[in-house]
């Protein structure tokens, strides 16, 4: 959708929680010394002003990257809290936050490639003008979906496609869906991570059960809830991770806990991690 804007809800629970496991696909793609590919079919603007009137409107930070602040957390949690406090200074840790394709360009190398879609005009003339002097760093002003099949298979052949639509239509599960079916399709070792919202609609369960349908294998899921699941608002947050790195489970088990213990209320259930679709 043209109108969403992401800036309202930079930073919230569900930014940590999908930014925390895309901060730990990245270190695992980075273990081996071959380049890889990055994709992005809903990128945004890159970097966010929690200080700005959209964030501070909503305040969805305060409920998110501001909790963990000062807090205990696992070394798991160093890649993504890396990146966050290299944008703030020591005085102010929340004044600014960084969408997916900043903790993309962090972690990559010289010999590795992102190419990032983003169809809303403003928000691609701010995505464009943040990587303006980054050569290894694509931004297309096109339709997500199109524009990734359109370069797949890639070169590097290894690597992530992020796909982190905003919902706001119903139909936009479905399409994610078909879209996995067909990018698997041109490109089965890539890992694909899928975000969704988890809401009282339960809209997101007819996705998760094409892609269970569909044959694809290595399929884990991780969701984390903040709240009851009666709750009007979003409840949660979830992960679909296609061919994910061989420890990346555990991982998420770990961090999981530890954000149901700093983020989560008292009527949210506890995470779930579970294997949608076996190997």
């Amino acid at each position: 959708m043209l109108s969403y804007q992401h800036s309202y809800h930079a930073g919230n629970f569900a930014d940590v929680h999908k930014h925390l496991t895309l901060s730990l696909i990245l270190e695992s793609l980075n273990k081996k010394p071959k380049p890889w590919s990055y994709f992005e079919t809903h990128a945004g603007t890159a970097l966010y002003d929690l200080t700005a009137e959209n964030a501070t409107k909503t305040a969805e930070f305060k409920q998110g990257i501001a909790k963990l602040q000062g807090m205990e957390l696992p070394d798991l949690f160093d890649p993504y809290l890396q990146v966050v406090r290299q944008l703030n200074d020591s005085g102010n840790p929340c004044d600014k936050y960084p969408g997916s394709p900043w903790f993309a360009n962090q972690a990559a190398r010289e010999i590795d490639k992102i190419s990032l879609m983003e169809l809303h005009p403003g928000e691609y003339q701010q995505l464009k003008t943040v990587f303006s002097r980054h050569n290894a760093v694509a931004v297309h002003h096109r339709d997500g979906y199109e524009g990734v099949l359109s370069l797949l298979p890639p070169k590097p052949n290894r690597g992530l496609v992020l796909i982190d639509p905003s919902y706001e239509v119903k139909s936009e599960y479905v399409q994610v869906a078909k879209f996995i079916d067909k990018a698997y399709q041109r490109w089965s070792n890539g890992c694909f991570a899928i975000w969704y919202p988890l809401l009282k609609a339960g809209n997101h369960r007819e996705m998760l059960r094409k892609i269970k349908l569909s044959g694809i294998r290595k399929v884990l899921q991780a969701e984390f809830y903040v709240k009851s699941a009666a709750d009007e608002r979003m409840y949660g947050s979830g992960m679909l991770l296609i061919n994910p790195p061989w420890h990346l489970e555990q991982q998420l088990q770990q961090l999981s806990e530890s954000l149901y213990l700093h983020l989560a209320e008292n009527s949210a259930a506890p995470p779930e991690i579970q294997w949608l679709v076996p190997e």
